[in-house]
């Protein structure tokens, strides 16, 4: 029986639900052609970051309180960010040309400020949406939860005031009411949210008494947080969900999607295993739908999600019970 494994997200049709997330493996054009002939259905490209479109700061004046950097190092500094944007908009046209999946842009962002206009730039580079990956660590104890969550809707107001191709935003869950942001969020007329940005995360070497970065691949139990709130919200926003974090296998890819997932995002089983990876993703993926009697994956997505199973309320329970407890009754 022939598979359809074909979905859609961002309003882009895809001809199966593997992203390859924003990584060092969709930096250039080589590679990207070579993860649309493993099977990837669309790749986004490595984030640019705010402060490289910025182009005002650069590390040196960072660490220079009198500004004394002459005329030349201030050059310097500004054509090294300038090419690097430059290079970006080659690289969305680049893959453009050599390939024939969606490419999609990536911005690293936690302000609505200058660089909202490089949002056209992108739109006209040809890409066919931007993925804006903003996060705001709360960690302020001056600022409130509710001005954190305004700069998100400022954001998207100033993107879509200046371009018409898909957005998506990549989503963190610190928030206070996620769900209830989440909604209103997804109201505002973007396309699609992928749950979850996976962030540094800090470690203490406790001979140097340095902090370091913690293990930098997910693994699949962190999967559990983007089922659940997968789960949850599915039927409840007005856009599509994209699941990350955690999927490492077919298997993982079904579970997502049968949460209500449209598509999956991946890196890190790519780096632990190879690009090669997605070809046999997609196989366990069309062998489950087959030995299942699923027709496409369409038939699949949200058929266990919080609106669907008969104990919904397996999604919202956060304490262990009878597992965990002393009698174990």
């Amino acid at each position: 029986m022939s598979i359809d494994l074909s979905t859609s997200y961002m309003g882009l049709k895809l001809k199966n639900p593997i992203i390859v997330g924003a990584c060092g493996l969709s930096e250039d054009v080589e590679n990207i052609v070579k993860l649309e002939k493993h099977g990837a259905a669309a790749v986004v490209l490595k984030s640019l970051f705010e402060e490289q479109i910025l182009m005002d700061i650069d590390s040196q004046r960072m660490n220079n309180i009198f500004d004394s950097y002459s005329d030349v190092e201030n050059y310097i500094g500004f054509y090294t960010k300038q090419n690097k944007i430059n290079n970006y908009l080659k690289l969305i046209k680049d893959a453009k040309e050599n390939t024939s999946i969606p490419i999609i842009a990536s911005i690293n962002c936690d302000s609505d400020g200058e660089w909202i206009d490089f949002a056209k730039k992108i739109e006209n580079a040809g890409a066919d949406g931007l993925e804006l990956n903003i996060f705001i660590l709360p960690s302020d104890t001056e600022k409130t939860g509710q001005e954190i969550e305004q700069t998100y809707f400022d954001i998207i107001k100033s993107v879509k005031s200046v371009s018409s191709i898909p957005i998506a935003i990549k989503m963190s869950y610190y928030f206070s009411g996620f769900a209830n942001f989440a909604k209103k969020l997804s109201e505002t007329g973007i396309d699609a949210m992928v749950f979850f940005n996976r962030f540094f995360s800090p470690d203490i070497n406790i001979r140097t008494q340095k902090v370091e970065s913690a293990y930098i691949y997910s693994t699949p139990e962190e999967n559990a947080m983007v089922l659940r709130w997968t789960g949850i919200l599915a039927n409840k926003l007005n856009c599509d969900i994209a699941a990350t974090t955690g999927i490492h296998d077919g298997k993982s890819i079904i579970k997502n999607l049968m949460a209500g997932a449209n598509a999956v995002q991946i890196v890190s089983a790519l780096y632990l295993n190879g690009i090669g990876d997605i070809t046999i993703m997609l196989q366990e993926v069309e062998k489950h739908l087959n030995d299942n009697n699923f027709k496409s994956i369409s038939d699949i997505i949200g058929i266990a999600n919080k609106e669907t199973i008969a104990n919904p309320q397996a999604y919202q329970r956060a304490q262990f019970m009878k597992y965990f407890s002393d009698s174990g009754k």
